[in-house]
């Protein structure tokens, strides 16, 4: 059975995807390696932390952890996501970045490592979010610029980055199909200016609180009526299911950039 190693299997999605790797219909796919920061705690400890031992013990050293890996996937922190990346490029292993808030540069770096292996950049690896940008997309285009729209987005309390990468991701999207940038078009804040809302404007709108999974909803709006498309995510396991299915696609893949809809074949006819 192919291996597959987690960069950043003790934070939640890590732990989510040891969840989802035990189901009775996981793709075909073995933990191999186990990766966590040089500072955590649970170095040398057994990557199930305190469920269900699988038998690999969480290191920081990639070398190792990459060896017998088909494929490796990345929810760790923005900082490491370059070194990641590299590590990945060198050994010759597919990587599937799930994590997100990282810096222009890294992209960079992570395109130079698709120049080696496939690399999959999803920033929600929810298979119902990737149906949701394509519907986006449909939306946009057939609704015209004569619609207003609004993007909102809701997280649990301890998320770094805002907008979410999907938030953004969405926007891009409707840009695009608009036949613009998203930096060009993006209004991150509406405090204050006494002005009202400018026509092409795409609002971002943040909550964080609690213990929310991710919440993502799409308005668009015209005098008359207004259309909403949303997603809700209750458990991690949906992003961990979607991980999964995308990193077993991606390990038999040449070297380039992917998406969700590669994966997923939303881009065909």
């Amino acid at each position: 059975m192919p291996g597959i190693a987690i960069f950043g299997v003790t934070g939640r999605m890590g732990q989510a995807l040891l969840r989802a790797l035990a189901e009775e219909d996981a793709p075909p796919l073995r933990l191999c390696g186990a990766l966590a920061s040089p500072q955590s705690t649970r170095l040398g400890q057994d990557a199930a932390g305190t469920g269900t031992p699988v038998g690999v013990v969480v290191t920081a050293d990639p070398g190792p952890a990459l060896r017998d890996a088909a494929v490796a996937v990345d929810f760790s922190v923005p900082e490491c996501i370059a070194a990641n990346a590299a590590a990945c490029a060198a050994a010759g292993v597919p990587l599937l970045v799930g994590a997100t808030g990282f810096a222009p540069e890294v992209r960079t770096a992570l395109a130079s490592a698709a120049a080696r292996v496939a690399v999959l950049i999803a920033p929600n690896t929810s298979v119902g979010v990737a149906v949701v940008s394509r519907l986006v997309e449909l939306a946009a285009r057939a609704l015209g610029p004569g619609y207003d729209v609004e993007i909102s987005e809701a997280h649990h309390r301890m998320k770094r980055d805002a907008p979410s990468g999907t938030a953004l991701a969405l926007g891009e999207v409707v840009a695009r199909a608009r036949g613009t940038e998203l930096a060009q078009v993006a209004v991150m804040d509406r405090r204050g200016g006494g002005v009202p809302r400018m026509g092409g404007d795409i609002g971002f709108s943040v909550l964080r609180a609690g213990d929310i999974v991710g919440e993502h909803t799409v308005t668009f709006a015209a005098a008359g009526e207004r259309v909403e498309i949303t997603h809700r995510a209750t458990d991690r396991i949906t992003f961990a299911r979607g991980a999964l299915r995308a990193a077993a696609w991606l390990s038999a893949r040449p070297p380039g950039l992917y998406t969700m809809k590669d994966v997923l074949g939303l881009d065909q006819p």
